[in-house]
């Protein structure tokens, strides 16, 4: 075992003294990071496992497993786990990120041992029952099986880009059907062996009590957990940053589809440009062009095309990252035939930027922003414990969110314009569209049918057609489904939640998860390194 102790400013969460964190890497490969928070009554545990979807043909059991891990061991039922957290105060969830399988869990601080004790015992005694597996076979049987325009779209610039990745393929999607109603209890098994291990995963225990004791304990009960690595890890790019292009997806019309259709409605527009990776020198004045950009409301591309010329009513720029590399992302969504206007001043607002450079203003606004969202984000001792394990994960010191703030104060507007004029100008980045096919409305008939009028295009501000697909649908997101927690009356156990992936998430972690409450959500809003 290897360890190594650190003292770590307070993050989110006001203390009088520094925090103290202990780090340690088992004999089975599982690296352990506990810090402590005095005081703090509740104990926060995130345990990140390796779970990149880049074997087509794994895909199917990846989306079950993750929807029926924690749903029983060989020791329990369902409602046995249930009520064995509810004893102990806990809370238990299960999340999937583009690259990571995340276990979490929130319980009262005398409930710690015993919640180590339940993790280990769904680690290490699985049990994948014939009734449970058949309920998220149903759950996957109704859930959409096509890709969202949005998706489509990204893998569209993401492997003209970048070139042929697991990201831009369809195994980042939802597995087949087929495919899913045919696997058994069996076939998860055998890939809870070879993919839920400690080699290549980490811990994270946020508690009140001494790390040295914390630690001990995590290693006692964790120790019989062996296996790893899986090799379930996102490769890197081909490209380190993008080839610049244009990228257009256009759908067929559907004349029975009418305007109610959910495809139809929107034109989208997605850049991919250079990004800086979270651990460069050179990230923080580009966090605040990104920023300024497109990073918050009043920023300049919602000025321009939402605000300006109405072309918008989503509109957003964030810095993506993950095991494969990283980006700027600009994603735009409106009104059907829109996405020519929408990628000319998408290309404006890039070049006026990249050439002029921000002004004095812009930047402090983008750096107060970005401060105080930063203290917002990790309010909680939940949000928190989801930053170290992102740090963790991303192989980030635990104090790494401190030094940021002073690096972030430290940037001149200077260094914001030179920073933009490399990364932002738009010769340097995929532009891609898509425009929805024609629909038709179906016309009534018969002696009672209404007079027809003709209605010029977007006449209406209240066109039906114009219907929001949800802003973060993310095609690098696994397609794993969301298990409901009140799916079902007895449901207590860890369910898989949809994550949106990206380094900068509300908390700040570098790498990409959205937890359901008391965690952490963990995906870009502009605001975080």
């Amino acid at each position: 075992m290897t360890r190594v102790r650190t003292a770590v400013l307070p993050t989110g969460v006001p203390s009088t003294a520094p925090r103290t964190t202990l780090s340690a890497v088992l004999p089975t490969g599982l690296r352990v990071l506990v810090a402590r928070a005095p005081a703090a009554p509740l104990a926060e545990l995130r345990l990140v496992i390796p779970y990149a979807r880049t074997e087509p043909g794994l895909a199917a059991a990846q989306e079950l497993l993750a929807a029926c891990l924690g749903t029983g061991s060989r020791d329990r039922t369902r409602q046995d786990i249930a009520d064995r957290a509810a004893d102990l105060g806990a809370e238990l969830s299960t999340v999937v990120t583009a690259e990571s399988l995340i276990l979490s869990a929130s319980v009262l601080a005398p409930g710690l041992p015993g919640a180590l004790d339940l993790l280990a015992e769904l680690l290490l005694r699985p049990r994948y029952e014939e009734g449970e597996v058949a309920l998220a076979q149903r759950r996957a049987a109704a859930a959409p099986r096509a890709p969202a325009p949005r998706v489509r779209l990204r893998r569209a610039a993401l492997a003209h880009g970048f070139g042929p990745h697991p990201l831009s393929s369809e195994s980042g999607g939802a597995a087949p059907l087929l495919d899913v109603v045919s696997l058994g209890p069996d076939d998860l098994l055998d890939l809870h062996a070879r993919a839920v291990v400690p080699g290549g995963s980490s811990l994270v225990v946020l508690a009140g009590e001494e790390p040295d004791a914390v630690l001990r304990l995590a290693g006692e009960r964790l120790a019989p957990w062996s296996g790893g690595p899986s090799g379930l890890t996102l490769p890197s790019f081909a490209r380190p940053v993008p080839r610049p292009g244009a990228v257009e997806l256009t759908e067929p019309g559907n004349s029975e589809a009418g305007w109610g259709d959910a495809v139809g409605g929107q034109s989208l527009v997605l850049t991919v440009g250079p990004g800086v990776p979270t651990a460069d020198p050179l990230h923080a004045p580009f966090h605040l062009a990104q920023l300024l950009l497109g990073g918050y409301a009043s920023a300049r591309l919602a000025r321009q095309v939402r605000d300006r010329h109405g072309l918008a009513y989503d509109v957003s720029a964030g810095l993506r990252e993950n095991g494969a590399g990283s980006w700027l992302e600009i994603a735009c969504a409106g009104a059907p035939g829109g996405a020519g206007r929408i990628a000319a001043e998408i290309t404006r607002c890039l070049r006026d930027l990249a050439e002029d450079g921000p002004s004095r203003a812009e930047v402090d606004r983008a750096r107060a922003y970005a401060a105080g969202f930063t203290r917002f984000a990790l309010a909680t001792r939940a949000e928190e414990a989801s930053a170290l394990a992102g740090f963790a994960a991303a192989g980030l010191e635990p104090d790494w969110l401190d030094g940021y703030r002073d690096r972030l104060a430290a940037v001149t507007p200077e260094q914001v314009a030179e920073a933009a004029a490399r990364h932002l100008a738009p010769d340097r980045a995929v532009v891609a569209t898509y425009e929805p096919g024609p629909t038709t409305v179906p016309v009534p008939r018969g002696p009672h049918a209404p007079a027809l009028r003709a209605v010029p295009p977007h006449a209406d501000s209240h066109a039906p057609a114009l219907r929001a697909v949800p802003p973060h649908a993310d095609s690098h997101a696994p397609a794993i489904r969301a298990v409901p927690s009140h799916a079902d009356s007895h449901a207590p156990a860890p369910t898989a939640t949809r994550a949106h992936t990206g380094p900068h998430a509300p908390a700040l972690t570098p790498a990409a998860t959205r937890t359901p409450a008391p965690a952490v959500p963990h995906d870009q809003k502009g605001a975080h390194p």
